[in-house]
């Protein structure tokens, strides 16, 4: 690691509590040459999914360093703590399946450890604030250049809790998807690949869960590619199809939410 390490961190934490102040605290009080970028910590509580999304959407642009995520709703319970190495970078967090996509955007697990060194954690480890207590000390000491086999004893990459498979289904007439995340700006990330959408025309039909109705959108470039008020469906900047709409939100005019399953076709 270099002389200025990098740590990012990622967590459903807020704002509006201490909590994030404390594992920056616990990690300058470790490494105080560390510079700590951070990602977001307004990830919707407990939303895995969501955290897995943003993280793995991000960790391609930063430094190379160590980044530690805690989106945890099994803090406390028998879910390990676990950091991976890849072959740019570390990941510290729970073995949740929040860290395994973010894992492969980095060229995948090359290495895995359960954390349970006690010389590497808070000499009181709360049962539940493990981001302070167990994930920013490690991810300091292992910005500080500790070898990771040190942190604890390793783990099989292959029994590693991993999220579901997003729902994707394909037909001669276009595809549907499940609703990966809605961004702030109220645009709807599809699980579907950009080449999904490039077979099909210019204009399409988005059908939303029940009752609300299939609505006409543009197939474009970007959201000023459809009139004011009206749907696009594009390739957003991680790669894959989304909906969006210009001056609006499409989350909203479609009724959609994580999880949900949205048809695009022709």
């Amino acid at each position: 690691m270099s002389a200025a390490p990098w740590i990012s961190l990622l967590t459903d934490y807020g704002h509006t509590d201490g909590f994030v102040a404390a594992c920056h605290g616990v990690i300058a009080r470790i490494a105080p040459a560390a510079r700590v970028i951070d990602v977001t910590h307004l990830v919707p509580p407990a939303d895995v999914r969501r955290g897995a999304a943003v993280l793995a959407q991000t960790v391609p642009y930063l430094p190379v360093g160590v980044h530690v995520a805690v989106v945890d709703p099994g803090v406390g319970t028998a879910r390990r703590g676990v950091a991976l190495a890849t072959p740019n970078g570390l990941l510290v967090g729970p073995d949740n399946g929040l860290l395994l996509d973010a894992a492969a955007a980095l060229g995948g697990v090359t290495g895995a450890v359960q954390l349970t060194e006690p010389r590497w954690l808070a000499s009181r480890v709360s049962s539940t604030f493990h981001g302070r207590d167990v994930f920013a000390p490690t991810a300091a000491r292992l910005a500080l250049g500790a070898r990771l086999a040190e942190a604890g004893p390793p783990v099989d990459p292959a029994g590693l809790v991993r999220l579901p498979t997003p729902t994707l289904t394909r037909d001669a007439d276009g595809f549907t998807a499940e609703v990966l995340t809605v961004d702030h700006f109220g645009n709807v990330q599809l699980a579907a690949p950009a080449d999904l959408l490039a077979a099909l025309p210019a204009m399409l039909l988005v059908r939303p869960p029940e009752p609300a109705p299939a609505r006409p959108a543009v197939h474009g470039r970007t959201f000023g590619d459809a009139p004011a008020g009206d749907l696009v469906v594009y390739v957003d900047s991680a790669g894959l199809v989304a909906v969006a709409v210009n001056g609006g939100r499409a989350a909203d005019l479609l009724q959609a939410s994580p999880g949900d399953l949205l048809r695009v076709s022709g």
